[in-house]
């Protein structure tokens, strides 16, 4: 099991309120949250191995040089000299590191690698595994890794992780029309405003997926731009040919990466806590006995 980490934190910090506070008053909403989500992951799925994938560059700079407006919405207004900081709310940003604490003292690995993102060390943890893998995220992006032959899903939470929807090439087909292959190449084409990435102008998502289908992937899409006797209509072939800087790149920038460095690490699911006495003191610390305590009795069980 690969753990979108940030998605899942967000998630809980916006679901649980924050009202949910340490002894300090300090909010731990996200913290709770979480931990709270991997408690019933594992409750209800069972897996062997689990790893919190971790964005170590939640923007890397290597896909800004090709899409300039890669998630610059989510930049924070003032910034550092150095690379840019995600602009998070300010009682979610002192919790990630107690996040890390906990996490670390549970022994579940975070595992992230500089210059990429969480989406590319689940793409790598993902295309290594010799068995089955859930991708449990919030991001549609990672719908491309889902493989039937392999054993390879993804999690997709609606409310929560305890109502979570099974993704798999049969529901990507019936939602999106194209397959788990196809997927980042209709994502390219049709564009995501919550990553910055502008599209086709005049391609949806409908005609996205027709486009992908027709003629199979982005390239045989832009073949088909290219040939006056094809049959596209001329609003999609102009489009698509004006967009050829665009669609030169943003295949690199949306497709996972698959073949990240990554450190050694034990993902074997932890059946007792790494660092009891840690454990101890970050549970008196922030008022986590409850959410942590839920968390051992499911890793023992």
């Amino acid at each position: 099991m690969l753990l979108d980490t940030a998605s899942l934190y967000f998630r809980a910090y916006f679901g649980v309120p924050d009202s949910v506070r340490a002894p300090d008053g300090t909010p731990v909403n996200a913290v709770r949250g979480l931990l709270d989500f991997i408690a019933r992951l594992v409750q209800d799925h069972h897996p062997d191995d689990l790893v919190a994938c971790w964005d170590a560059d939640w923007r890397p700079q290597w896909r800004v040089d090709l899409i300039p407006s890669y998630k610059a919405h989510r930049v924070a207004e003032e910034t550092p000299v150095g690379p840019d900081e995600e602009e998070i709310p300010d009682t979610l940003a002192p919790q990630v590191p107690i996040i890390e604490a906990v996490l670390a003292a549970l022994g579940i690995p975070r595992i992230g690698a500089e210059e990429y993102e969480a989406d590319d060390v689940i793409g790598t943890l993902a295309g290594r595994a010799k068995g089955p893998v859930d991708i449990v995220t919030g991001d549609r992006d990672l719908f491309q890794l889902v493989d039937d032959a392999r054993g390879v899903r993804v999690l997709y939470p609606r409310k929560g992780v305890g109502d979570c929807d099974l993704v798999d090439a049969e529901l990507i087909a019936t939602k999106y029309g194209v397959r788990p292959d196809q997927y980042a190449d209709f994502a390219a084409l049709r564009g995501d405003a919550s990553d910055g990435l502008p599209g086709v102008k005049g391609i949806g998502e409908k005609t996205a997926a027709q486009l992908i289908t027709e003629y199979g992937d982005l390239a045989g899409v832009r073949a088909a731009a290219a040939d006056p006797k094809s049959k596209l209509t001329p609003a999609k072939r102009r489009g698509i040919l004006e967009a050829a800087e665009y669609l030169d790149v943003a295949p690199k920038v949306v497709r996972v990466a698959g073949d990240v460095a990554l450190p050694e690490f034990d993902p074997a699911l932890p059946t007792a806590p790494a660092d009891p006495e840690l454990l101890e003191a970050l549970v008196a610390r922030w008022g986590l006995g409850g959410a942590v305590g839920r968390v051992l009795s499911t890793l023992r069980a």
